[in-house]
């Protein structure tokens, strides 16, 4: 019985899948991690869940605007923007 399921999901067929899976369990840890680690509105230990609601709009701002945000922010949204303006642009 444990054969023949073992040769079931094991195929190299199967390895995308388990590629892609992983992939999305592993961005919902590194999201869960980041917001329970340095999220101002998640407070896991008992002294900051006491201070109740704070004002911080520094530490909000700080932890909204992250580098990835701030590489792309004045970027074109565009995939491949080098097969865009060579198709766009035509000479």
């Amino acid at each position: 019985m444990a054969s023949s399921t073992v040769n079931r999901w094991l195929r190299p067929e199967v390895y995308p899948l388990f590629a892609a899976v992983g992939v999305a369990v592993g961005i919902c840890g590194f999201q869960l991690v980041r917001n329970i680690c340095i999220n101002p509105e998640v407070r896991v230990s008992k002294e900051g869940r006491a201070a109740g609601v704070l004002e911080n709009y520094a530490e909000g701002q700080k932890y909204a605007e992250h580098g990835l945000r701030k590489f792309v922010r004045n970027k074109a949204p565009e995939i491949m923007p080098s097969i865009n303006r060579f198709f766009a642009n035509p000479k």
